[in-house]
């Protein structure tokens, strides 16, 4: 009961906050909408509404035209944000019809949703391929690739078992992206998390509804409209916060007296310094989300040495500080012991929040820091390398070695 008033609030709050782009809309009529993807289509085989341009990385759309080229058969590939007030009325098979009448060619026509992972399908004269192979097809590509894959991961996966052949047998993994956790490795009590406010956002963005069965039934979910309000007020949030502890802390260490020499002072000081320094590199560089958070766990690094140098000038103990959960910084800081993950036959030690390590426990994928396409760590960035700095002893120093752009 109490879920149900949550949703139904969170949905009357969310309905407010972009009642004028939602209500704005469309003049087209689903046939233009259609005319218009044929179009595009009849030129580039892989469609991508305008949504999430920039969000895919060329590489990955590469690997979808590469697979997809390689069938053998024209195959018609459409990445689109489906809500219900969009001219499809958020139905794929909709889409699928439209788009394959205004098209009028042969061959394999795949929609999916960009805010989830389930391709729908539809084959018009292609005796290469049976209703059979697709479903199983499908069927694997989502168990290969996991929850927490983006649609572009789960397409390419998808062409490719088309190719191969035979029937694709069901996966008897879990869902190898997902990692497994260490069942010896028991959770803790969460500490205080740095982010305050923004926790609920990235809940908002990025747990709430990704997930839709199968069958043609949906649950809630935020539509694409809403869901980048909320990123883009995520991100302002993250940059006011990001910037105002990057002045507060530049003006304390400035008002710390000089060190020199190998003492423990001096050390905790220079840290503090280069971390300061290092932030300020990646804000400058106009910075993505994932640079952000990279930027915030930078300064909480430099913060934490700071406070070290202050204390061992007054003969204080350090306190000891917990990283920042590794899967997700912004959830704050990780509790009780590192926990082992095993993904791939590589087993890493790495900071995580209770949520993160529940999320294990249940073998479920935990709620990461989106990247281009899908979890953060799924980039070639040098945040994925180290998770956040987590598997290695100088952020920093990477940073200003300028591994941050290879």
């Amino acid at each position: 009961m109490k879920a149900r008033i949550l949703l139904t609030c969170l949905a009357a709050v969310l309905t407010l906050l972009v009642a004028a782009p939602a209500n704005a809309g469309t003049t087209r009529t689903p046939a233009e909408r259609a005319r218009e993807i044929a179009t595009a289509l009849a030129k580039d085989p892989l469609y991508l509404d305008p949504a999430y341009q920039t969000a895919v990385p060329a590489n990955l759309r590469a690997d979808v035209k590469k697979k997809a080229g390689a069938l053998g058969y024209p195959v018609y590939t459409m990445v689109l944000p489906l809500t219900p007030s969009d001219e499809f009325q958020g139905q794929e098979q909709n889409v699928l019809t439209l788009v394959m009448d205004a098209l009028k060619r042969p061959g394999l026509y795949v929609v999916v949703d960009g805010g989830s992972r389930f391709p729908w399908y539809e084959a018009r004269n292609v005796s290469q391929v049976t209703e059979e192979k697709l479903a199983a097809s499908r069927t694997r590509a989502l168990e290969d690739t996991g929850y927490d894959a983006g649609p572009t991961e789960v397409l390419a996966r998808m062409y490719e078992l088309l190719a191969q052949p035979g029937i694709p047998k069901t996966s008897k993994r879990s869902g190898s992206a997902s990692p497994v956790l260490d069942p010896e490795n028991n959770g803790g009590i969460v500490v205080a998390s740095i982010v305050g406010g923004l926790v609920v956002l990235v809940g908002l963005g990025l747990v709430i509804g990704r997930m839709r069965g199968s069958g043609s039934r949906k649950t809630f979910r935020i539509p694409p409209h809403v869901a980048a309000t909320v990123a883009a007020e995520r991100r302002r949030r993250l940059t006011r916060e990001t910037t105002a502890e990057l002045t507060t802390l530049g003006s304390q260490l400035a008002a710390l007296p000089a060190t020199s020499g190998a003492g423990l002072v001096h050390q905790h000081q220079q840290a503090a310094l280069d971390g300061h320094a290092a932030a300020s590199k990646v804000l400058d560089a106009a910075p993505d989300l994932v640079d952000l958070v990279g930027a915030m766990v930078l300064l909480d690094k430099a913060r934490r040495e700071y406070d070290a140098a202050v204390a061992v000038a007054a003969d204080r103990k350090v306190d000891a500080v917990p990283d920042l959960c590794a899967f997700n910084p912004l959830h704050g800081r990780s509790s009780g012991k590192p926990t082992k993950v095993e993904s791939d036959g590589t087993t890493l030690t790495l900071p995580l929040c209770n949520e993160c390590r529940q999320a294990l426990k249940r073998n479920s994928a935990p709620a990461s820091l989106p990247g281009k396409d899908g979890p953060y760590w799924h980039d070639d960035s040098l945040w994925a390398r180290t998770f956040f700095g987590t598997t290695g002893d100088d952020l920093a120093g990477a940073v200003s070695r300028g591994e941050l752009s290879r």
